[in-house]
């Protein structure tokens, strides 16, 4: 399984980060996402939008990345909205109950107008 295929690609919207996640995301490439989301968090950002609509593979470790960040970002009045995820890896968050948790939407158009509508 090659891990050099992650990559993150970020934008800013107006006060939102956008981040495209695209590749395998495990226990390798997981410390990346981590990075992004703790510069997000250290700008004072916390609307963050993650696109998943060039993600292959996530793993247990991925998924807590979202975990450690979601209290923080929401305790300074943000979110983590969770966009376009391919159906296998969707799969795997609705197996761990993550739809409970998160707002996961099918376009990331929906996540910014959510955004912006509040």
């Amino acid at each position: 399984m090659n891990n050099s295929n992650f990559k993150i690609e970020k934008k800013k919207i107006d006060d939102l980060a956008v981040l495209s996640i695209s590749g395998y995301l495990d226990a390798h490439t997981s410390p990346l996402l981590e990075q992004e989301l703790e510069k997000s968090v250290k700008d004072g950002c916390y609307k963050i939008i993650v696109n998943f609509s060039d993600l292959d593979y996530i793993s247990s470790a991925g998924l807590g990345v979202f975990m450690a960040f979601i209290e923080d970002v929401r305790q300074n009045g943000g979110d983590i909205k969770l966009t376009n995820m391919k159906e296998k890896v969707f799969a795997v968050f609705d197996l761990l109950g993550f739809p409970l948790l998160f707002d996961i939407l099918n376009e990331e158009d929906e996540a910014i107008t959510k955004f912006q509508g509040n």
